[in-house]
């Protein structure tokens, strides 16, 4: 019976492209990426040349089908595809920035979250020290108020009071600090019952936090929150301030002290940039703050 060559059924993977290497039609092999087939038996004839080879698959350009994204991106860089369909990098941030469209929303690029409110600085010790202080936390040109969270622990029969910073300078001009009417202090006990209440009135040299007259029934425990407009800056303006606060009596703890009032400071040719904590007689055992600032 008469033999009929049909030649090859299927493809012949022959590996990377060997100059030396004799190729049959359907051999099939591998060159800068691509792969070629045979379609005339030879020696020694490059993928090149097309009378020996055809392409069956070809490599990619990097940008666009087959990149190599590790030869593309620097390192720490995430990966994404550019407006012009290319493949692009985006640098990685600082700590506590966060992926966002950019300013041209053309991209993308880490940055800060941009918010109304912003904490601006955070202290939580409990390294036994007299005063606290938040030097340089406020800036008019940013800011225009803000909100500052304080508690602490202190000893027996102590007060919880604050001065205003210009720089490093601590203001403790006598009769600088004036109350806005009169400082409110109401004690209760545990149900919430009222004890007794006073106010204050006057000048002193520091916001006092347990209303003057009641330095013998101080809290050991302190909460209290100051609302600070802004115009602190400013050398020909009064600065004010609001204040709200609880304490727990050290002669019973079952009884709580609650004062709220208003400041002013009556220096009119300083300008202020941080507040100051203090224990009036010792020191704090424990205190916490936070200043935020509401953004113009």
């Amino acid at each position: 019976m008469a033999q009929v060559n049909i030649g090859a059924i299927k493809f012949n993977w022959k590996g990377p492209y060997n100059n030396g290497t004799t190729y049959a039609v359907d051999d099939v092999v591998s060159s800068g990426g691509s792969s070629y087939i045979c379609i005339l038996a030879s020696t020694g004839n490059a993928v090149s040349n097309g009378t020996y080879w055809q392409i069956m698959s070809s490599a990619g350009t990097n940008g666009t089908d087959g990149t190599d994204v590790g030869a593309t991106l620097a390192n720490k860089e995430i990966a994404f595809k550019t407006n012009a369909g290319a493949v692009d990098g985006i640098p990685i941030g600082t700590a506590g920035q966060f992926l966002k469209v950019n300013s041209g929303a053309t991209g993308y690029e880490y940055g800060t979250v941009s918010s109304d409110w912003v904490k601006i600085s955070h202290v939580d010790s409990t390294t036994a020290v007299q005063t606290h202080n938040f030097q340089s936390v406020f800036n008019d040109s940013i800011y225009s108020a803000y909100q500052i969270m304080a508690s602490c622990e202190m000893a027996d029969n102590d007060d919880f009071r604050a001065r205003f910073m210009s720089g490093s300078n601590v203001l403790s001009g006598s009769n600088d600090y004036r109350r806005i009417g009169y400082n409110t202090y109401r004690k209760v006990d545990q149900n919430g019952d009222a004890l007794n209440s006073n106010n204050d009135g006057d000048g002193t040299n520091s916001i006092n936090f347990v209303p003057w007259g009641f330095s013998n029934e101080s809290a050991t425990v302190h909460a209290v929150k100051l609302d600070i407009h802004g115009l602190l800056q400013s050398t020909s303006r009064y600065k004010s301030l609001l204040h709200a606060g609880t304490g727990r009596d050290n002669s019973n703890p079952d009884y709580f002290h609650i004062n709220q009032g208003g400041h002013i400071y009556s220096n009119s040719g300083q300008s202020i940039d941080g507040i100051s904590f203090y224990a009036n007689n010792n020191n704090f055992q424990r205190f916490t703050g936070t200043v935020w600032g509401m953004k113009k």
